[in-house]
This record gives structure tokens, sequence and C-alpha cells, in this order.
């Protein structure tokens, strides 16, 4: 496993390897940028926390 590490890390640290993460954090930068995406994660994020009672004053909270 640690040559397969190895080789993983030999890879990222090549010119070419360099290229290939430049290139998908820049996607992944667009992606995060677009209205319509950002909207679908503030949604799911809104669903987690409200099922959650985010902040422990929702119902069933005895106070």
């Amino acid at each position: 496993m640690a040559s397969l590490m190895n080789k993983v890390m030999q890879f990222a640290n090549s010119p070419k390897g360099k290229q290939m993460v430049r290139q998908a954090t820049d996607k992944a930068q667009q992606l995060a940028n677009d209205p319509k995406n950002r909207a679908k994660i503030e949604d799911v994020r809104r669903r987690l926390q409200g099922g959650r009672g985010g902040s422990g004053t929702g119902p069933g909270t005895t106070h």
C-alpha cells in the first residue's frame, strides 16, 4: 500500500499532476460559485440543520 501512495505522491508532484490538480480546483471553484449549485447546497444545509434542531430550540426541547 505504501508503494501506491508513493506513486500517487510522485504523480501529484509532477508537472502533469500539478496541472490536473489545478484544473480540478478551478472546476470545483466554478461549480461552487454557480448560483444554482449554491442554492442546492443551501437547501440541503437547511434541511439537515432543521431536521436536527440545529439551534437546540426546536420542538421536543424542554426549557
